[in-house]
């Protein structure tokens, strides 16, 4: 099969100050989470590009419109019902919230911040994949250097996690992207495709606002609005001349599909 690369983007409320001790009222974690997701769109409507985004439903409350323009090109997931605050619950809730809302199914979910998550849970609750885990140590956050870094079926679900080189397990996600050497990332991304013949990316639409006006550190802010816009097209110009951009749901349905012809 062709060489993929699966595009990702979580689509929520830019709560992200709050962890640096920055207060941040809830209308404006909105208001610039929806300002870089316009931006997305846009961007992706130039390239013909084709993209999962995972959503929280609160946000899909407050912008049903927008939602239904994401459905009409790209794949619809859950992200949650809020960025900060879960619960089992929410698993089931947020994907009703989102096929209501969107009219389509839902079948993936990546768990805020990727932070741990039952997959039973997930799997109970109607998804058939999980984009919940980055397989990386990232200092502060986790250490999942460990854990399996290809996308494999275990107990009826499908695990998919952050894309990272062989070996070395260099992070393909958006922190990288932001601080690593255009020449190194894709460095990284041919050794990847060379590899496993695929990888995945993920970033955020508040990274493509402006965000000078917010205290947060540098290392996550820059590059961000049109400079991040421009740096992310260069490189998907790049990344399209060497694979097939694909949502994460075909990804999933590949691994099924794979088992099934094994017997698994």
């Amino acid at each position: 099969m062709p060489p993929c690369v699966s595009l990702s983007f979580d689509v929520e409320e830019f709560d992200l100050p709050t962890e640096y001790g920055v207060a941040i009222d809830e209308a404006e974690q909105f208001r610039v989470g929806h300002e870089g997701l316009g931006v997305v769109l846009d961007m992706l409507d130039g390239l013909d590009a084709t993209a999962t985004f995972f959503v929280t439903g609160a946000f899909a409350e407050r912008y049903p419109g927008t939602i239904r323009r994401i459905v009409g090109r790209h794949e619809l997931a859950s992200h949650g019902m809020r960025h900060s605050g879960f619960e089992i619950a929410d698993l089931r809730t947020s994907r009703e919230t989102l096929e209501r809302i969107g009219g389509v199914q839902v079948r993936g979910f990546r768990m805020a911040r990727m932070a741990p998550v039952n997959a039973e849970a997930i799997r109970a609750a109607g998804y058939a994949y999980n984009a919940s885990e980055n397989p990386i140590w990232l200092p502060g956050r986790y250490n999942k250097f460990f854990a399996p870094r290809r996308p494999h079926a275990r107990e009826g679900l499908v695990h998919i996690p952050a894309g990272t080189t062989p070996l070395l397990r260099w992070p393909m996600f958006w922190l990288a992207f932001k601080n690593t050497p255009m020449a190194m990332t894709r460095l990284a991304t041919r050794w990847s495709l060379a590899w496993d013949g695929e990888t995945n990316l993920y970033f955020h639409p508040w990274e493509f606002a402006a965000l000078d006006r917010f205290k947060v550190p540098g290392f996550i802010r820059r590059p961000d609005g049109v400079a991040m816009r421009d740096r992310l097209i260069g490189y998907l110009r790049w990344v399209m001349k060497r694979a097939e951009l694909v949502t994460m749901d075909s990804i999933a349905r590949r691994v099924l599909a794979a088992d099934a012809m094994e017997g698994r």
